[in-house]
């Protein structure tokens, strides 16, 4: 067994705990202990940047030297990769939220490195390669996945690759006799003739004796065999593993996975805890888990609140709580609005702005802003109170705002208004952060804090519905400190006494010149920004302006796909493509893309007709395909998205396959930029071909 199963499931097979145990083990160990023996590999997003922070903690704790590597996507990998063969001290990499689809035991990855390296891989999308799981061997062992338990019911899909690959191996067995067997008669014949007189005749006898001994061993070979497969057996593996294969979705948070450790180790705090519970909001605001799946994990995190914090004073409004005292830093449990950032906004912005309120109000056309309009005038909501910062309107219509919703807002079709969330105290520093809000800001972070010039409004220069005052041009907290940190700066405790700069065995000009230009890259800087926004609460707050600019950036761009009526309906998903507009080089950012694409979905569930996009689904979907011209690089950004018809349920995404087919047919040669495999960049000149065959693909209908 290569997975390691969570602790309760573990019944005394090694789990988080021991696998990070002998990383401890092994760091003690090595004669050349530094930031270059433990290396991070973390994706760009939210859940994986708070899994690193709270991993990087624990090793803070337990002295060890470390080095985190911000990775943007598979191509990014594969060049760090070839820089880790360079690290004769590294005995531990791990990869948070990236390489689990891939097979890492092979040449190809990190099956030729040294044995003494073990590869931890803490990912949440899945499936994981079969590989990855199952392989044995001194090579398959390397690879340790932390597995949340979905590992265990894969009987048959473990079957099916044990199989093929135990009958692919007899078949090489097979090939590698049969060569023998041709190759010696051809060398006995040589033998006879070479020989003359009696020694000839002689020779010819033994050869005749050796030919029948050799004729029952290949008798006897051929009965020992082992079992080979049927025709049909082989079909039937070989579907069991495409279908496993054939979709993407997502399981438990890799920051989950962390606290769950925390918590085996007894060092859980209510920084890990908030850390845990920004991941999870994560998955479930950006539509990788189900409601269901949200409110499983919730209702853990919710002990966990009521443990770790003292039960607040009784309430009336739930989703406004204050700070008991100047150190009060506890988190606490709330329901949350589905209105964006409605704390930090108006109250008409946060629902204008709200995708779930532009499904049913559909507030893209002058009807639907007069029904919002309309409805918080039936709720004793005046114009001047809705456009006024959330923050100084009137006390007694924040506490009655959550009531008058729940007795007004269904006549709109606004019955899920609210789900379980938490919020998070921050003393004298600021005002209580919801969860939501927390995601948001860093999100922006990560997309936008540096790369591509934006404009914030400035605070008091608005006069109210959707005139957009004045504003500035975005700048990120501490940018300037950030853009001086390498990329392979490691964040290790003071007792340890590492330098940043250990591991890097004399680089040359041309690596120094390489480490200075990804120094500079926008997402290296990016990443940085959000990493310290986590426990940077300034940061964080001024954060939420830039995620406003975003948001309005969604709306507008999407109000105008759909007043244009620029969705084009294919047989079996829908198409968008960006290729001119004020907004464009914001959108060709696959995570911004991602958010208009998913903003188009929940705008348009009610109110277009459904489709399937594979005929293994059984349930209808709204799949669509938004594109966005990069005008520097003359590609497209391509992302697929496949959401379900009801709010808050989530569908596995079968782009991918979708994708691999319409590649394969037009002869197209995309770029996947990132671990999402529903997204890819392709040249100008091949997207028309690949979206033709995206449609012909045998695996759309």
């Amino acid at each position: 067994m290569v997975f390691l199963p969570p602790p309760q499931l573990a019944s005394g097979r090694n789990s988080y705990v021991e696998a990070y145990n002998a990383i401890l083990t092994a760091h003690r160990k090595s004669p050349l202990t530094s930031a270059s023996s433990v290396i991070m590999l973390v994706a760009p997003n939210v859940d994986a940047l708070c899994a690193s922070r709270m991993l990087a903690d624990l090793f803070k704790q337990d002295d060890v030297g470390y080095r985190i590597r911000p990775v943007a996507g598979l191509e990014e990998l594969g060049v760090i990769r070839e820089e880790l063969q360079l690290y004769a001290e590294l005995h531990t990499l791990i990869l948070i939220n990236m390489g689990g689809f891939h097979d890492l035991s092979s040449p190809e990855w990190f099956g030729e490195f040294s044995p003494q390296l073990k590869v931890h891989v803490i990912d949440s999308m899945r499936p994981y390669n079969l590989a990855n799981l199952f392989k044995g061997g001194e090579t398959g062992e390397r690879i340790l996945v932390w597995d949340d338990g979905e590992a265990e019911k894969l009987n048959e899909e473990r079957k099916a690759w044990e199989t093929i690959q135990s009958d692919s191996e007899t078949e090489n067995s097979d090939d590698e006799d049969s060569d023998e067997e041709q190759s010696v008669p051809e060398d006995e014949d040589v033998d006879a003739y070479e020989d003359d007189g009696d020694d000839s005749r002689h020779t010819s006898g033994k050869r005749r004796s050796k030919d029948h001994d050799d004729g029952n061993r290949r008798k006897r070979q051929r009965t020992e065999r082992p079992y080979r497969m049927s025709r049909e057996e082989r079909y039937r593996y070989s579907a069991r593993i495409s279908k496993y294969y054939g979709s993407t979705w997502y399981g438990q948070s890799a920051s989950g996975t962390i606290y769950i450790l925390a918590t085996v180790l007894e060092r859980v705090d209510n920084d890990s805890l908030w850390l845990a519970i920004l991941g999870l909001t994560y998955q479930y605001i950006t539509s990788r888990i189900s409601r269901e799946y949200y409110e499983t994990y919730h209702s853990i995190y919710y002990d966990e609140v009521s443990r770790l914090n003292p039960s607040p004073p009784n309430n009336s409004i739930t989703h406004s709580l204050i700070s008991l005292n100047p150190d009060d830093v506890s988190v606490r449990a709330t329901e949350e609005l589905r209105f964006m950032l409605f704390r930090h906004w108006t109250l008409y912005d946060a629902m204008y702005h709200s995708s779930y309120v532009a499904s049913k109000l559909g507030i893209w056309k002058e009807r639907g802003k007069k029904r919002l309009t309309g409805l918080l005038a039936k709720m004793g909501f005046s114009i001047p109170q809705t456009q006024q910062p959330y923050s100084h309107m009137d006390m007694d219509l924040k506490k009655t705002l959550v009531q008058k919703l729940n007795d007004i807002a269904p006549e709109y079709g606004l019955v899920e208004l609210t789900y379980p969330s938490f919020m998070r105290c921050y003393g004298y520093h600021s005002q209580p952060l919801s969860a939501a809000d927390a995601v948001e800001g860093i999100n922006a972070l990560l997309d936008l804090a540096g790369g591509v010039r934006i404009e914030i409004e400035t605070e008091g220069t608005r006069n109210g519905g959707e005139w957009f005052g004045g504003g500035h041009v975005w700048e990120a907290h501490g940018a300037d400190k950030e853009a001086r940190k390498m990329t392979n700066e490691s964040a290790s405790s003071s007792k340890a006494g590492v330098n940043p700069g250990d591991g890097d065995t004399n680089p040359t000009e041309d690596q120094n010149s390489e480490l200075g230009k990804q120094e500079l890259a926008w997402w290296v800087r990016n990443f940085w920004v959000a990493y310290d926004a986590l426990t940077d609460i300034s940061a964080l707050r001024e954060s939420l302006n830039l995620s406003m600019s975003l948001h309005r950036a969604i709306i507008r761009q999407g109000t105008s796909i759909i007043d244009k009526q620029d969705i084009r309906t294919m047989r079996n998903h829908r198409v968008v493509i960006l290729t001119q507009g004020p907004d464009l080089t914001l959108f060709a950012h696959p995570g911004v893309l991602s958010r208009l694409a998913l903003w188009l979905v929940d705008a348009l569930r009610d109110r277009l007709p459904v489709t399937q996009v594979n005929t293994r689904s059984k349930r209808p979907s709204l799949p669509f395909v938004v594109a966005c011209l990069n005008e520097s690089t003359n590609h497209y950004v391509v992302v697929g998205v496949m959401a379900a018809l009801d709010f808050g349920d989530v569908r596995k995404n079968e782009f991918h396959t979708s994708f691999l087919s319409a590649q394969q047919r037009c002869n197209a040669s995309p770029r996947y930029g990132s671990f999402d495999t529903s997204v890819l960049e392709i040249t100008k000149d091949d997207l028309k071909p690949f979206l033709e065959a995206l449609c012909e693909s045998p695996d759309m209908a």
